[in-house]
């Protein structure tokens, strides 16, 4: 889990600085008109960065002591964090996840032919960004760089581990097995105690 930093918040708990108003006023737009097609930078997105890139690192450097593979680093965003998921894929090569699951995030380009493997997934009847997962695949494979696509029927914006009754529920365990296919996790193991088909 990453915690990074972001621009202040306002004056109390529930007031959004003007900043992030206006760049919500965008999102809106964007998403009715499909312009601009790549979301501006957010007033926060650079720190953000920084510290995932900083935390890239650490994982990287502590990854024998940890019992992780150095090589198997990913990053899961959602929303906001899936933007800074693909901004750490796109950027210093240094700092780039080895893969990365974009969770109805939003669009960053240019995709390097370098890029990490890329899980995207989002819904049909997203409020805030409809178009992204399917613009986030094409600029991968454009770049040919694998990526494969979940979009679901419904879900909206949001719809993590939150069970509601719908496909989009199931979008972890695809994750899952995506990573086994490319072997970045392990299959689960077969049980020990299964029933043989011609017993």
């Amino acid at each position: 889990m990453l915690k990074y930093r972001t621009i202040r918040s306002g004056d109390g708990p529930m007031r959004m600085p003007d900043v992030h108003m206006k760049e919500m006023g965008v999102v809106m737009s964007r998403a009715k008109t499909g312009s601009p097609v790549e979301m501006p930078r957010f007033a926060g997105e650079p720190h953000a960065v920084e510290d995932g890139a900083r935390a890239m690192a650490i994982v990287r450097q502590r990854a024998s002591e940890w019992g992780i593979d150095p090589h198997r680093v990913g990053v899961l965003g959602f929303s906001a964090g899936a933007y800074l998921a693909a901004d750490l894929a796109i950027g210093d090569a240094a700092s780039r996840p080895d893969f990365v699951g974009l969770i109805y995030g939003g669009l960053r380009t240019p995709v390097p032919a370098g890029a990490p493997p890329a899980f995207i997934a989002g819904a049909a009847d997203e409020e805030y960004q409809p178009n992204d997962p399917v613009l986030l695949y094409t600029a991968w494979r454009k770049a040919g760089v694998a990526a494969e696509l979940h979009l679901y029927e419904r879900g909206g914006h949001g719809f993590d581990l939150h069970r509601q009754g719908t496909t989009s529920d199931h979008w972890f365990d695809q994750l899952l097995s995506w990573m086994q296919s490319h072997r970045l996790a392990s299959s689960p193991r077969p049980q020990a105690n299964s029933a043989l088909a011609d017993e």
